[in-house]
């Protein structure tokens, strides 16, 4: 549960700062990429650990009336759902502050039916490494696309789950946690010679970079100019969208166009994932 605060400035240090405007909203990073697809009109099942709170009823039943299916969301007793308090500046940048229960990143009891024909895709992060790890074997097993969102973990964390995957779609800093590459690049064909998948890097303004795993072969798409308003789960509207349109089995220009189109959309509004766009508005913006 996020509670999000737009200021002019982030705080500089100790004070009372009066937002302009403040919004709470069931985020994270599977659950903004779960509201994603189902705004832009995939099914999307979530796999997520929650406590069993009145936090945890109140994100539930937000995602549920977004359109996610929560059946596979675990609940513990005795555990507190996470939250956290996020301040966003009038450039769009971001402070946040997290409170993640350990309980909740305990081994999963059971995982869900990941089987040939159950889905198309299976979409991890890297928040709930043991539940990430038994979902994309379960995906390679099924033959079923394993999309691992690596962002910024524990060094230990990526290296368990970046060979299980078959699509690693990274952030700029995670890649160069990973490679020791500031160029991203660089840290692309390194990214995708060591894993042998699909790689790409996300870098922010500076657009999208991605290779198929051939070494040598890197492909780019620049970044669509816009307002920035607030960047707060752009990356996830990102993840999102490229799940989607990979599950629907577009050619990879046009996945990384759509998802590109759709994190742009995200960045133009505040509120986090409030600002994901539904279908009609990628494809009106993309022909714009």
């Amino acid at each position: 549960m996020d509670t999000i605060f737009r200021l002019d400035t982030l705080p500089p240090g100790p004070g009372k700062f009066i937002p302009q405007e403040a919004v709470e909203i069931a985020a994270g990073m599977a659950s903004s990429q779960a509201a994603t697809i189902a705004r832009l009109g995939g099914g999307a099942f979530l796999w997520a650990s929650a406590g069993l709170d009145h936090v945890g009823d109140r994100v539930i039943a937000e995602l549920a009336d977004e359109g996610v299916d929560c059946t596979f969301v675990r609940r513990i007793e005795g555990a507190r759902s996470a939250f956290s308090s996020i301040f966003v500046d009038k450039s769009g940048e971001r402070m946040i502050v997290p409170f993640y229960d350990k309980i909740l990143v305990s081994a999963p009891e059971q995982i869900p039916p990941i089987e040939e024909g159950a889905f198309d895709v299976v979409m991890t992060d890297v928040r709930w490494p043991l539940a990430a790890a038994s979902a994309l074997r379960s995906a390679r097993e099924a033959g079923i696309y394993g999309v691992l969102d690596a962002d910024v973990a524990p060094l230990e964390t990526l290296e368990r789950l970046l060979p299980l995957a078959s699509h690693i779609v990274a952030s700029e800093p995670a890649a160069e946690i990973i490679t020791g590459e500031t160029d991203i690049a660089r840290a692309v064909i390194a990214l995708a010679a060591r894993y042998r998948s699909f790689v790409a890097v996300t870098g922010g303004d500076k657009g999208c970079y991605w290779s198929d795993g051939e070494a040598g072969i890197l492909h780019h798409i620049p970044a669509f100019a816009v307002d920035v308003v607030d960047t707060l789960a752009a990356g996830d509207v990102f993840h999102g969208a490229f799940a989607l349109a990979l599950a629907e089995g577009h050619a990879m220009e046009e996945i990384m166009r759509f998802a590109s189109a759709a994190a742009a959309i995200k960045c133009a509004r505040f509120g986090g994932r409030a600002g994901a766009p539904t279908r009609d508005e990628v494809v009106q913006f993309l022909s714009a």
